[in-house]
Parts: structure tokens; C-alpha cells; sequence
């Protein structure tokens, strides 16, 4: 199974579309969506390309091979935009038996960054996946992966970032 990763586009079109431009270059069989799709959050400054209408319609094209889960800036108004469910804290995925648990980070998370230190319950070889801190993770935790995509929108690091899975392994990607 081949994932394309991304998390906290918070609104940012023209960075989304470079991010639809590498879906469509990957060819994932899912994208995962963790959290933070559409609106900046107020902690956050307003993206220079801050246009979330424009992201909805982009992100609305791949509905059918989206799995996502709901961020802090998510709203009961973002499901009523969005072609395909945004709204659960966590999703889960097997892969040959590999379990890979997404979820934003502030509700399970591993610790690091700002994200709660709420694991859900994984196996050696299983994986987290997380976002919300928007820092690029790859890591081990008594045998679990630990992987943040770091941010598509507004990255702490000014490296816009997705992740990709593929068959086992994780790597970052710059936009």
C-alpha cells in the first residue's frame, strides 16, 4: 500500500495545489489527511495564499481516495464543505497486518512538540501517525513508528513537507 501523507494545509491553496501536483506524481493508493485543512487557527498568522475555498474544491477532487481525520481547527462547518469524513479524532489502517493509527496530535500523540502524550494502544511494528505540531518526525518508540508529515501550510521549520508511506516505510518530502 502506497500512503500519500500531508497534514496542516491550514487554507494555503497554492500550497496545496503543489501538494496535489505530488499526489498526482505518486500515485498513492489512499492520502491520508491529518487534520487541519481549511482554517489557520488563531494561534496561527494568516497564510499568504489563504484562500480555503479554493483548497476544498482541490481536496473535494480526491475525495474518493481521502482518509482523514479531524485537527483542532476543524469545524462542524469544514464536514459540511468536505466530500469525505474529517471529523473523527483517529482512523486506523492495516497494512498486511502492520496497524497504522492516524490522528492530528492533540488528542493522541506521542509527546513531542506540543502534541499530548496520549498513545493509543500499538504493537512493535505498528505506526502513529500525527500532525498538529507542524515538525517532520520519524522516530521509534519502543518499537512503534512514530511519524509527522510536518506541515503543508504553515511549517515551523519554512520547509513545506508531506509524507509518504510505501510498503513499510516512511520518508518526508519537500514541496
Amino acid at each position: 500500500m502506497k500512503l500519500v501523507i500531508a497534514s496542516d494545509i491550514h487554507g494555503a491553496a497554492d500550497w496545496c495545489a503543489k501538494l496535489m501536483d505530488a499526489i498526482e506524481r505518486e500515485s498513492p493508493d489512499r492520502v491520508v489527511l491529518l487534520g487541519d485543512e481549511l482554517y489557520h487557527g488563531p494561534r496561527n498568522d494568516l497564510p499568504a495564499d489563504y484562500a480555503p475555498k479554493r483548497v476544498i474544491e482541490m481536496l473535494n477532487s480526491i475525495a474518493d481516495r481521502v482518509v482523514a481525520v479531524r485537527g483542532n481547527c476543524e469545524a462542524e462547518v469544514d464536514q459540511m464543505v468536505l466530500d469525505f469524513p474529517c471529523m473523527d479524532d483517529y482512523a486506523t489502517l492495516d497494512d498486511g497486518g502492520q496497524q497504522l493509527f492516524l490522528t492530528h496530535g492533540h488528542v493522541w500523540g506521542p509527546g513531542f512538540h506540543n502534541s499530548i502524550e496520549r498513545m493509543p494502544e500499538l504493537v512493535e511494528g505498528d505506526a502513529l501517525l500525527y500532525g498538529h505540531t507542524h515538525i517532520r518526525v520519524l522516530s521509534q518508540m519502543r518499537g512503534i513508528t512514530i511519524f509527522n508529515p510536518g506541515s503543508v501550510g504553515i511549517p515551523k521549520d519554512g520547509r513545506h513537507t508531506y509524507g509518504i508511506y510505501d510498503r513499510g516505510t516512511f520518508e518526508h518530502r519537500e514541496l
